[in-house]
């Protein structure tokens, strides 16, 4: 790597899910320029992630700008870093637009933004999975010759960095052998209710979880605390922990689980890459082959969630987490 490339800006603002992919991305360049200082452009709600993440030496949480003012905000304080290069994991219409309010002399940059020095240009980009996709990008971009670009064969990130930030845990004396336990993730998105399978279809399954010797951990947002407690109405001891968890709790959540069930959401994938043993549940409304968690991931589809039988999810469970003590 050219020794001049010392201030390097990386582009990640959201969503979660997607954020969770590109930190193998983000492993990559830190990888490739081990003493560059290294900001994350990104939104409040990656901040506190950000900042145990070694991959970075300082988060500037004001990515997404409103109004003028803001903008020239966000302008200035790119101009005045003086970054020898900008690495664009969003890809999107609104980091072209930074790239755009950089002009006349835009710093170089790795992405899609119309005339910048490092384009993307795989015209098969839009039909990769994310992992691949940005293993290629960082191909073009010079810094990662031997990137895994075949379908599938892109690593998924790692979060052991995730772990290691951890305050050490007490042990309660006294205290019995918890029973291992399988993370729920009913929620998803408000607006796209078709990406979600029934929680009476949650809550089933949990019953029979239970039943095969495991405790129910739910989580999510404040907003799907509702769909805890359905859940908790078929299995009084699950515990509710919607609205109690940052993203850096879920991830160490995902590596002691025995398994995590859920939609096609952001929690799911950290507690994938946390190391769960994980089913995610597809329906029509995406496709896993562009954007679906890796490891060790069972990936159960049905055009309409609604129709997708417990007995398959349960069948997937017992294959990646067998039951504990007898139904």
């Amino acid at each position: 790597m050219p020794r001049h490339i010392e201030r390097i800006l990386v582009i990640k603002l959201s969503a979660l899910g997607d954020f969770v992919l590109a930190l193998a991305a983000m492993k990559q360049i830190r990888a490739a320029h081990p003493k560059a200082h290294i900001t994350l452009l990104t939104t409040p709600p990656f901040e506190a992630l950000a900042k145990i993440c070694p991959y970075f030496n300082a988060v500037d949480t004001g990515g997404r700008p409103e109004g003028f003012t803001q903008w020239m905000a966000l302008r200035r304080r790119i101009r005045s870093a003086s970054y020898d290069r900008v690495y664009d994991l969003q890809t999107s219409s609104h980091s072209n637009r930074i790239f755009q309010a950089l002009r006349p002399a835009p710093p170089p940059w790795s992405g899609i933004a119309l005339g910048c020095s490092m384009p993307h240009r795989n015209p098969l980009r839009n039909g990769m999975h994310t992992l691949e996709r940005q293993a290629d990008q960082l191909m073009y971009a010079g810094i990662w010759p031997d990137a895994p670009t075949e379908p599938g064969s892109a690593p998924p990130p790692d979060l052991s960095w995730v772990m290691k930030a951890a305050p050490p845990e007490r042990p309660v004396p006294g205290a019995n052998k918890p029973r291992p336990y399988v993370m729920f993730v009913p929620g998803g998105s408000a607006h796209r209710p078709e990406k979600r399978w029934p929680v009476e279809k949650y809550s089933e399954l949990a019953r029979i979880l239970y039943g095969r010797g495991f405790d129910i951990v739910v989580i999510g947002g404040p907003q799907e605390t509702e769909l805890a407690h359905a859940i908790q109405r078929s299995v009084p001891r699950a515990r509710d922990l919607t609205g109690r968890t940052d993203f850096a709790m879920i991830a160490r959540l995902g590596a002691k689980a025995a398994l995590a069930v859920g939609n096609d959401t952001g929690p799911l994938h950290l507690a994938a890459a946390g190391g769960a043993p994980t089913i995610v549940l597809f329906s029509k409304a995406s496709d896993p082959a562009l954007s679906a968690p890796r490891g060790r991931v069972a990936i159960l589809r049905s055009e309409n969630l609604a129709e997708l039988p417990v007995a398959q999810v349960a069948q997937a469970a017992n294959s990646l987490a067998p039951p504990v003590s007898a139904p």
